[in-house]
């Protein structure tokens, strides 16, 4: 398989990823799961994302649809399209498996993937955390990640639209 390929295979509908769940729960996998709009990827989210994969052995990434996007950020984003940023976050190697979701919140992903390990930005309180409930029952944890100072989308547009 060539190396575009092997990135687009990581991104995945829900069928797909119930096969792979159950595969990697069978070998025993850590499974992490995080979410995210990841609308331009910067340092930040690069940071965050491979210190989430150091949680686990597999790593997935739930992606806002740009409905989602739109509705949780305003009408001006998302400033790229729901399947650039699926492609992005699959190109990175710790990345294991990309999926979008297009519900307020990734509660019902969670439920179905159960992760090992549910991971979020330290400015939510764990116990806060959508899934949290469904993780701790089921014997998982649940993470939270401090942000690499000076790095957000919301910054780079805000710079963007000032140099204009």
């Amino acid at each position: 398989m060539n190396n575009y390929s092997q990135v687009k295979s990581k991104i995945t509908q829900q069928e797909q990823l119930d096969s792979l769940i159950d595969s990697w729960k069978s070998n025993e996998e850590k499974i992490v799961f995080t979410n995210g709009c990841f609308d331009i990827i910067h340092q930040g989210h690069i940071d965050y994302l491979a210190k989430a994969s150091n949680l686990g052995t597999k790593l997935i990434i739930g992606v806002n649809t740009d409905r989602s996007v739109s509705a949780i950020k305003g009408e001006h984003r998302p400033i790229q399209d729901e399947y650039s940023r699926q492609m992005i976050l699959a190109a990175m190697q710790f990345v294991d498996a990309v999926i979008l979701f297009d519900d307020d919140t990734p509660i019902n992903l969670i439920s179905r993937i159960i992760p090992s390990v549910l991971v979020k930005g330290s400015d939510y309180n764990a116990k806060d955390i959508v899934g949290y409930d469904v993780v701790i029952n089921n014997g998982g944890s649940v993470e939270t990640l401090d942000f690499l100072e000076g790095f957000s989308t919301s910054g780079i547009e805000r710079k963007i639209i000032e140099s204009n």
